[in-house]
């Protein structure tokens, strides 16, 4: 398990890929790392929903 400032970070780690549009499997954290909940956690956080990305 990581510490709070490591979670923080992947968290600010996982936003700024969701920013700049990064797909999700550049993830640098393993399967089963608590990181890596952390990193798609800021991913998903930057990402619209599904709902938005359909043409009307």
């Amino acid at each position: 398990m990581g510490t709070r400032e490591d979670i923080a970070r992947a968290i600010a780690e996982g936003a700024d890929a969701g920013t700049r549009g990064d797909r999700p499997t550049t993830c640098p954290y393993g399967a089963e790392s608590l990181l890596r909940r952390a990193w798609i956690r800021g991913y998903a956080g930057t990402r619209p929903p599904a709902t938005q990305d359909r043409a009307e």
